[in-house]
């Protein structure tokens, strides 16, 4: 079982970036050149590993391997981006690992990625780049190949090595239950479940009892063995059961127009583990989104429009406008969920000028985005 946190402490130390690594201040695949270098980053890695795991992590300065960590990134359908765009597409996951020194809810990011032995290519344009292109590192570049490719197995032994020193011991999982129930979150009911006598599950959060149901928010959930944060949400509900061979965890968000908010089911993830010592994450989306009428959606989504033109033309907002501001990232949500396809441009460019200025509202943002996110890849 490998402990996380040390894979990429360990693959940090491993000089720079090569064929089977590669660390980004950040991602953005909510955009397309964003998404199109991250498929490149994660084709010419399948193909320059073929039998072995290759890497990205995210959240680590260039210069200087200083970690610096980014936004928890819950994206469980990124298979699916992965499986639309590339051909032969590799087995990938995003896994959120926590350090000690980063500020509540910044993370390091995972990628890892496992060749399924064929040549891996776009499958169609993205971007600037061509489908049927095939991607190749060299050093820590990607670069497309397009004569004499074929995969070599350059790296196995490396990768074994270094998966090897990140092998978890109790020592590390005892610290880890201690830390999470003692320190980081000594403010929260918190709780830990131990699986097939070797996984440790823990969870805190704020507890609230509705008929014969607990509710959990401000919720954070962690795979203390591997230094895996599951889940991390300040604004969602979710619902956690076991049983000894599983953990499911059901996500509820509210959503609605003014004052008639409703929580929905959005989706459902369960850990199931095996004897063998390994496990396997399998979700589902159940949401059912709310519907509205047209009429009364147009009217609330042009109002948000206009309002992101003042915003452009610096002219300040008046009391109710400000009001409607933060209530823009739900608004435009549910636009988008009645088929308002323009309203996802329309919020990511909210979210570049509101970044810096108001915290809550790129807050929200970031929250209806990742639920876009998750609707669109289903």
């Amino acid at each position: 079982m490998i402990n996380k946190r040390l894979l990429v402490k360990n693959l940090l130390a491993h000089n720079d970036e090569n064929s089977f690594y590669d660390k980004k201040r950040s991602i953005d695949i909510g955009q397309k050149e964003g998404k199109a270098k991250f498929l490149k980053h994660v084709c010419a890695l399948a193909n320059s590993n073929p039998k072995s795991n290759s890497f990205i992590v995210i959240g680590v300065e260039d210069e200087d391997n200083k970690i610096v960590g980014v936004d928890f990134f819950d994206d469980s359908k990124i298979q699916n981006l992965v499986n639309a765009y590339l051909d032969n597409p590799p087995l990938i996951s995003y896994e959120n690992i926590p350090f000690p020194h980063l500020q509540e809810g910044r993370v390091v990011g995972l990628v890892t990625i496992r060749s399924n032995g064929k040549v891996c290519s776009l499958r169609k344009n993205i971007w600037k780049y061509y489908g049927g292109a095939v991607f190749f590192r060299e050093g820590s570049i990607s670069m497309p190949k397009a004569f004499d490719i074929q995969l070599k197995d350059l790296n196995s032994a490396t990768v074994a090595t270094i998966e090897q020193h990140a092998r978890n011991n109790i020592e590390l999982t005892l610290d880890g239950v201690i830390d999470f129930i003692n320190h980081r979150h000594k403010d929260l009911s918190s709780n830990y479940k131990v699986f097939k006598e070797q996984f440790v599950i823990c969870w805190a959060g704020h507890r609230k009892k509705v008929k014969d149901r607990t509710y959990y928010f401000r919720v954070d959930i962690e795979l203390i063995n591997e230094q895996v944060k599951l889940f991390y949400s300040t604004l969602d509900e979710i619902t956690i059961d076991f049983t000894e061979n599983s953990f499911t965890i059901t996500e509820f968000v509210q959503l609605g127009l003014g004052k008639e908010q409703r929580y929905f089911p959005l989706e459902k993830v369960r850990i199931a583990f095996q004897d063998n010592g390994t496990y396997q994450i399998t979700g589902e989306l159940i949401f059912e989104p709310p519907q509205y009428d047209r009429k009364t959606l147009h009217h609330i989504y042009n109002a948000n429009n206009a309002l992101i033109q003042k915003i452009q033309k610096n002219r300040t907002l008046t009391k109710t406008e400000v009001m409607d501001l933060k209530a823009a990232p739900a608004t435009y949500l549910i636009c988008y969920l009645n088929g308002f396809e323009e309203a996802k441009e329309q919020i990511e460019t909210l979210r570049g000028l509101v970044k810096t200025k108001e915290e809550t509202v790129y807050n929200n943002l970031k929250e209806s985005l990742r639920i876009m996110r998750k609707v669109r890849y289903n």
